[in-house]
């Protein structure tokens, strides 16, 4: 199951009636309350994509973002006495309840079930229907696909770690590996950086990271664009090739074909980041990040380094998991 925007007509009841008119109850009372609560906090931060709700009501546990007028709303693995079909009809049930409770049409509405990677590639394809808005952050404007992948193209538990990195760069040299859709090279061209260089394996990714650019008229020569393995690309690199800010934002688990090594982030990160720190001048600066909750960081593996955590700093008040991810400032000091 990937996509509920053309849901077929349920063919098996909902199961134990009146325990899903309890759980749509609560669920429908912390989306209002959710909802209530940001209602003007949006405009405010000049953003128009935000999480309302995430697994707050635990046999419920479902994640309600909204990007614009469209909710997009996926469900994490977890142990149930449903039957598939029976889940499947408590789920269009729940997603009709979100839809409802927050005035959006049903056609507006999309859904991802989201499973434990075992041996996939980072961003998966889940479905054929192509379904692409406009949205809007920090004064910027991206590309946000709704249908076609698990993710959006638009991790927004990383609005602050973009808006950080906009406000150090200009003049500097900006690289970004595993860039995915480039959200953070388009801050940086935002924050006037001299030159950025966007890497990412995928040319799928790269294109897209290419048009949020273009969206928001960042082009020219000074903006550079490599599809090639950000392992491969950082110890190919020449000696003289110099970078001032970094982000470094790699998958716990991530494998393909045009690679001879699967990449594990715990046991392939200090080589990553000290090929990096190599590239980086004197009291310049890689935002690391993770989202692999044990993850466990060495710091005395970058001497020539100050590492510094500000996960407290970078995950915005809109998630209510505050471990959504893990951020590192790391500062070349030698």
């Amino acid at each position: 199951m990937s996509d509920f925007f053309t849901p077929p007509k349920p063919v098996t009841p909902l199961p134990s009636p009146e325990v899903t008119a309890r759980q749509s109850e609560e669920f429908a009372a912390r989306l209002r309350k959710r909802a209530k609560h940001l209602r003007r906090w949006p405009t405010k931060q000049d953003i128009t994509c935000y999480r309302l709700y995430e697994r707050d009501v635990p046999e419920v546990p479902l994640v309600v973002d909204r990007y614009e007028d469209h909710l997009h709303i996926g469900e994490f693995e977890r142990p149930h006495d449903r039957s598939d079909d029976e889940h499947t009809v408590w789920l269009e049930h729940m997603v009709k309840v979100a839809a409802k409770t927050l005035d959006v049409s049903r056609s507006k509405v999309f859904f991802k079930q989201r499973k434990r990677q075992r041996g996939t590639a980072q961003h998966e394809t889940v479905a054929s229907r192509h379904y692409q808005i406009e949205a809007k952050e920090g004064g910027l404007k991206f590309q946000v696909n709704l249908s076609d992948y698990i993710d959006t193209g638009l991790f927004l538990d990383h609005r602050i770690t973009r808006s950080m990195v906009r406000d150090e760069v200009a003049g500097k040299r900006f690289l970004n590996l595993f860039a995915y859709t480039g959200s953070f090279t388009v801050y940086a061209a935002d924050g006037a950086a001299a030159s950025t260089t966007t890497v990412d394996l995928s040319n799928t990714y790269l294109t897209w990271a290419k048009e949020n650019m273009r969206l928001n008229g960042f082009e020219g020569d000074s903006h550079e664009y490599v599809a090639e393995d950000a392992m491969t690309f950082i110890k190919n690199l020449p000696a003289t090739a110099v970078f001032d800010v970094a982000v470094v934002d790699p998958p716990t688990f991530s494998n393909s074909k045009r690679t001879q090594k699967d990449w594990v982030v715990q046991d392939d990160y200090k080589d990553l980041l000290q090929q990096t720190l190599k590239h980086i001048a004197r009291d310049g600066v890689i935002y690391f990040s993770t989202n692999f909750r044990q993850f466990q960081m060495d710091e005395s593996a970058f001497p020539g380094a100050k590492v510094h955590e500000i996960s407290r700093q970078t995950v915005p008040e809109d998630f209510r998991n505050r471990r959504i991810h893990r951020c590192w400032r790391i500062t070349r000091t030698s």
